[in-house]
């Protein structure tokens, strides 16, 4: 897109469909003509289990978060928690960048680019930390294998991932959600048929840990971040230990037949069950940005332990309420209706066509889709098809009630991967399933992670942005000594780059790096829009935000 708004993508030639944008007394003639809006179903449906990271359906509680494959004979979540990093905190200054910038302006003056690219080298800092995975809760149905009627989805007006198949006659189901107000996973396995339910049930992990199971159908994996980011195919448990993890597994069974045993002091066996609920917590030994992981006070264990106990005081019937009045609480505060009904389909004939006079030179915003009467729409019952068929299919019949399920999609991963009080969303919100992921899963505030926290305002969720503001806070902390340092700079500075720790220095490698503080910082005064707003709301900033100007002048340095 350049200067003046306008995009090169968006020509005659290109994906646009192009008409005249209508004036507001024709948008709002037209809506007053649309019946109450309906009720529409919310759903992203798969046909069949997961066969990548990238196909299981994500749930989250901001700092506890699970993708689930779906799987029948065996069934997978990959577990993550928000604090489990390699590392800890850094030295993010480098005493010898000023002499190393003032010689690569030089070079830069005189023209002789490769050269001064060759001694910016001298201004890189260390390696990020990586984002590490907590591990797999592994369900086992061996019997499971000749089974029908399908179906998994991630119910997005719940924050639930639903999975049902028959076998024979018999119906089982499993119902997924990680709850905020309890700081659990919880899951509930069931059938239409008394004693149906058997599996079992295990915890793994890439990282060095170890297992063992209670009397009380517990499952407790103990275990540790490497002390450093692993390199290449390095084995995470090739390091010195870092962070301190714990997660704690309990089963609770239904049925007067039922039984569990214990297997290999690993895992658990169940035999014979009306139903299962599965309770997962899971804690780290963090303490925040600035104390090292073998300075830690804190015990996972303990921590783990307390939450289970509050969560194990509840009915899954209570858990599920509470985590729908907290989720639904943000969700709901947003409607989006394109459409008449939810099954209006936008047949591909029924979009205007490129008007002669509209050139390629014309403003994005000056364009739109126009909706056309409903007697051209065709009706399909688009919340039971699998969403990836409706994705290929919108070239042709440009589906409106997709659009309004991505936009919920949307909101529903910020407030599933960023709460108050949690980790600010990295560069997968908090989906992880690799000890060395692509770019360490890190933050990058030179776009990505302003952009996962676009939709905040604009979609009303503000307090998901909350863990934004405060790792601006602890950037600023780090960031004051490199601009000293580095810079000889007052203010403070972050690059293209971060971590848990809030690494402020320069990436290792290739210096193509550039200042990116200022535009993380940027987006506060994007909070309220205009710096008239700002200064009505002095108190709040003063108070609650800009802590991190504190002994320093209110002014961004260098970048």
């Amino acid at each position: 897109m350049d200067g003046d708004g306008r995009s090169d993508d968006c020509d005659a030639g290109g994906e646009w469909i192009w008409v005249r944008r209508p004036q507001e007394a024709e948008a709002a003639a037209a809506a007053a003509g649309w019946p109450a809006e309906e009720a529409r179903p919310l759903k992203v449906v798969f046909a069949a289990p997961a066969r990548y990271f990238t196909d299981a359906a994500p749930i989250g509680n901001g700092r506890l978060g699970a993708l689930v494959w779906g799987g029948v004979t065996s069934e997978k979540l990959q577990l993550n928690h928000d604090t489990l990093w390699t590392g800890g905190p850094g030295n993010y200054t480098n005493p010898q960048a000023p002499t190393v910038l003032s010689e690569v302006r030089s070079l830069v003056d005189k023209g002789l680019y490769p050269e001064a690219t060759a001694v910016a080298y001298g201004l890189s800092g260390d390696e990020t930390q990586s984002y590490q995975p907590l591990g797999d809760i592994d369900l086992a149905f061996g019997e499971h294998i000749k089974y029908t009627n399908y179906k998994r989805y991630l119910d997005l007006e719940s924050a639930t991932v639903n999975v049902t198949y028959s076998v024979g006659e018999v119906v089982y189901s499993r119902e997924h959600f990680s709850s905020n107000p309890h700081q659990v996973i919880a899951s509930k396995i069931s059938a239409n048929k008394p004693g149906a339910v058997s599996c079992t049930v295990s915890l793994a992990t890439p990282l060095d840990h170890r297992i063992r199971v209670t009397d009380a159908n517990e499952i407790i994996m103990e275990g540790s971040c490497p002390g450093e980011r692993p390199a290449g195919d390095d084995n995470a448990s090739d390091h010195p230990p870092g962070m301190k993890f714990c997660a704690i597994l309990y089963l609770l069974m239904s049925g007067a037949n039922g039984q569990v045993q214990v297997l290999n002091d690993k895992m658990l066996k169940l035999d014979g069950a009306d139903s299962a609920v599965l309770l997962l917590a899971a804690a780290t030994s963090f303490e925040g940005p600035f104390v090292k992981p073998s300075e830690s006070t804190l015990d996972p264990v303990t921590s783990a332990f307390t939450t289970l106990t509050m969560a194990r005081s509840m009915s899954y019937a209570q858990l599920k309420a509470y985590h729908m009045d907290d989720y639904q609480s943000l969700f709901q505060r947003v409607s989006l209706q394109l459409s008449r009904g939810s099954n209006d389909v936008l047949g591909g004939s029924t979009l205007a066509h490129l008007p002669e006079n509209i050139s390629q030179d014309t403003a994005v915003s000056d364009c739109t889709v126009q909706m056309v009467d409903g007697s051209r729409l065709k009706e399909l019952n688009n919340s039971e098809k699998p969403t990836v068929d409706r994705i290929i299919s919108f070239r042709h019949d440009e589906d409106p009630s997709l659009v309004e399920l991505l936009f919920q999609f949307g909101r529903y991963l910020l407030i599933s991967c960023s709460r108050p009080g949690t980790q600010v969303s990295n560069l997968q919100g908090i989906w992880n399933n690799e000890t060395n992921a692509p770019w360490g899963t890190v933050p990058h505030p030179n776009i990505n992670l302003q952009m996962n926290y676009w939709p905040s305002l604009p979609c009303n969720l503000s307090e998901c942005q909350d863990p934004l503001f405060d790792f601006i806070g602890s950037l600023s902390v780090n960031g004051a000594k490199t601009a000293k340092v580095n810079y000889g700079a007052n203010g403070w500075v972050s690059h293209q780059v971060t971590d848990l720790w809030a690494k402020t220095s320069p990436d290792y490698g290739d210096p193509s790096f550039a200042l990116y503080g200022q535009w993380v910082g940027h987006g506060l005064l994007h909070t309220c829009g205009n710096t008239t707003v700002l200064r009505w709301t002095e108190n709040f900033w003063r108070e609650q935000r800009i802590h991190f100007w504190k002994d320093l002048p209110p002014f961004c340095c260098p970048g």
